[in-house]
């Protein structure tokens, strides 16, 4: 028996609750995972509460992230003992997730865990700092570099947010942090940015084109946001789209694109190829310092998943939530 996060659907309502479930219950996969860590993202929050219909088949145990030890493996490319983690792959969507003892899933999925990472380092960044690098790589793709000019960095309290303005100071760019928590100053100073902005600044239906402010950015919120995010993109600048806090809508015009050239990249960290992730996960490993962990994680255990889940929604949890499955 293991302990678990399980979502089941009755009478058209989700019911999350804290359950023991039998290793004969773990889904179809070549590798049985003993879980360390695994962390409670904004997906997670919306799959507990039921506000939006992420979770695809019932019964369903969230969590799109986890880090631990191979138990058994049926896969020469795993053995047991090997430390490993996942981030995406419609896990705790589609297939079991990562909110509970022992995940089984297929070796497709797995990384190995990078020789500098602990299985709790590989979870305080998770599918969030991990999306915020392919960003960051995105960005650099496209040519944006540190003497480029500024990079504005919105939902700069939230997992990718933080660890986006953490990446980007450390590797040498100027940074503008968008957040609506000014009491947070002091904590997106500390992980390395150079100017605060107000999120009301962007929130609201803005102009096709504003003044030339940033020559690049990562979004998290999307909306009017993400639209006015664009329209003060400086010429031949980039645009990183990575969520939808705000809205899944995009009120814009093609002003930006066609009379500034801006390029607005789109980041899917779900279904990214594995040698994308495994460059973007060596990159965190060679950035990543223990002083960043403490800064933007806090640790939790399985009693506490399903209240903070509704706390995430609600904005009232500031960077990352790394959940301790064993406490």
């Amino acid at each position: 028996m293991f302990n678990a996060i399980l979502i089941e659907k009755k009478e058209n309502q989700y019911q999350s609750s804290l359950t023991q479930l039998d290793d004969a219950q773990l889904p179809a996969g070549d590798v049985t995972v003993r879980i360390d860590y695994s962390t409670l993202n904004y997906k997670d929050g919306l799959a507990i509460s039921g506000r939006s219909p992420v979770v695809r088949q019932f019964p369903m145990v969230p969590g799109i992230d986890f880090a631990g030890t191979v138990e058994a493996s049926s896969n020469p490319e795993f053995t047991p003992g090997q430390k490993v983690f996942l981030n995406g792959w419609g896990v705790g969507e589609k297939h079991w997730g990562g909110l509970a003892q022992k995940a089984c899933v297929s070796a497709d999925w797995l990384l190995p865990l990078p020789e500098k990472l602990s299985t709790y380092d590989a979870m305080a960044v998770g599918t969030a700092g991990y999306t915020a690098m392919l960003a960051i790589m995105a960005l650099e793709k496209q040519g944006v570099m540190p003497d480029s000019g500024p990079v504005l960095v919105t939902g700069a309290n939230g997992g990718v947010g933080s660890f986006a303005v953490a990446f980007l100071a450390r590797l040498g760019y100027k940074v503008i942090a968008s957040t609506g928590r000014p009491e947070e100053v002091e904590h997106l100073t500390k992980l390395g940015a150079s100017e605060i902005i107000h999120r009301d600044t962007l929130s609201a239906a803005g102009k096709p084109l504003s003044k030339e402010q940033w020559a690049g950015a990562i979004d998290s919120v999307g909306s009017h946001t993400l639209a006015n995010v664009c329209a003060g993109t400086r010429y031949g600048g980039t645009v990183a789209a990575c969520g939808l806090a705000q809205g899944m809508d995009f009120p814009s015009s093609v002003a930006p694109f066609i009379l500034r050239g801006v390029t607005l990249a789109g980041i899917d960290s779900v279904m990214c190829p594995k040698a994308i992730r495994q460059q973007a996960w060596q990159r965190i490993a060679e950035l990543l310092d223990q002083t960043l962990v403490e800064e933007a994680t806090k640790k939790i255990g399985m009693s506490e998943v399903i209240a903070t889940a509704h706390d995430l929604l609600d904005g009232k949890v500031k960077g990352r939530v790394v959940v301790d499955v064993n406490q």
